[in-house]
């Protein structure tokens, strides 16, 4: 670990952004941040730069990706009806199966230099998890993780058989690089669930999906939740964070 370690952690909010255009702005930033990295092998200790964190928020047109553990069959829709639902597809490379992401859904790409932080991919993950749980809490929604399975889920505990079951919350697939994180997190806060109905999501066929606005009768603020998550991730990684005016980003958003 550097001596320059910094948990500064830089928000962006990129509104709605194509998929495409996301990912290649996270692989720009995750590049910048390696680059850093390996020059300050070259440098003595009390010369080596800080590494740059960023928490990216946003909202993609609808689309649907596939993880590189995935199986190409969770899609239960051809290239002709993805166009009449207004959908695109992606095969990516980051874990996990296939899922959706619209707009009302909450999607959050931590780029981390975990050097900074812990360099522990389950303890990060784990914590991702745990915002989210946090943030439901504040709506009163009693979320949990399930055995095995990634990500966030409501009716978590099978064993009371209260409710309708487990129902999936928030989607996640990370991916790291020299301890440098991107993918992340999609909560479902707004969202159409019909979209759901194309595909397997997340390759588990038993299981449904949930939205806050289902669970809670209510539409609800997305800025809002937005402000709980990043509230918890700070108090959770020890983060300091600071935001960046939208128009630097050099990114094209819808």
């Amino acid at each position: 670990m550097n001596h320059h370690c910094t948990k500064q952690v830089e928000i962006q909010h990129l509104g709605l952004v194509d998929y495409q255009s996301a990912w290649d702005y996270q692989e720009r930033l995750l590049a910048g941040v390696v680059a850093t990295k390996i020059s300050n092998r070259n440098r003595p200790a009390d010369e080596q730069l800080p590494t740059a964190n960023y928490l990216l928020f946003c909202q993609h047109p609808h689309v649907y990706t596939l993880g590189k553990s995935g199986q190409p069959e969770h899609l239960l829709a051809n290239d002709a009806f993805l166009q009449t639902i207004g959908a695109t597809y992606y095969k990516i490379n980051r874990g996990g199966d296939i899922t959706y992401h619209g707009p009302g859904q909450l999607v959050g790409y931590p780029i981390l230099d975990l050097d900074n932080f812990f360099t522990d991919i389950h303890r990060y993950m784990r914590l991702l998890e745990e915002a989210i749980i946090r943030t439901l809490a504040d709506y009163g929604l009693d979320a949990g993780r399930i055995d095995g399975l990634t990500g966030v889920w409501l009716g978590y505990n099978t064993d009371e058989n209260r409710g309708s079951g487990p129902r999936k919350i928030c989607a996640m697939g990370v991916k790291a690089s020299r301890w440098v994180t991107m993918h992340g997190f999609a909560l479902n806060i707004n969202t159409d669930l019909s979209y759901f109905n194309h595909i397997v999501p997340c390759g588990i066929a038993d299981k449904a999906v949930t939205s806050m606005q289902a669970e809670l009768g209510r539409e609800v603020a997305m800025d809002e939740v937005t402000d709980r998550v990043s509230h918890h991730l700070a108090d959770l990684f020890d983060m300091e964070l600071t935001q960046s005016p939208v128009q630097q980003y050099g990114i094209t958003t819808e």
